[in-house]
């Protein structure tokens, strides 16, 4: 795999994250749940109001 290919596939892989993530606020939101998530270095609880 070239370098061009490398970096090519990095970027759609990233895409692909950011979406993912974006449609799990989504459906939080959708189902009025909260998300645990790491926010500097500690776990937290994340309302969808927060949001």
């Amino acid at each position: 795999m070239t370098d061009r290919e490398v970096a090519e596939m990095q970027q759609k892989i990233d895409i692909g994250i950011r979406l993912a993530q974006e449609r799990l606020v989504e459906r939080t939101r959708l189902f009025n749940t909260t998300l645990i998530i790491a926010r500097g270095g500690k776990v937290v609880e994340w309302s969808p109001t927060e949001m």
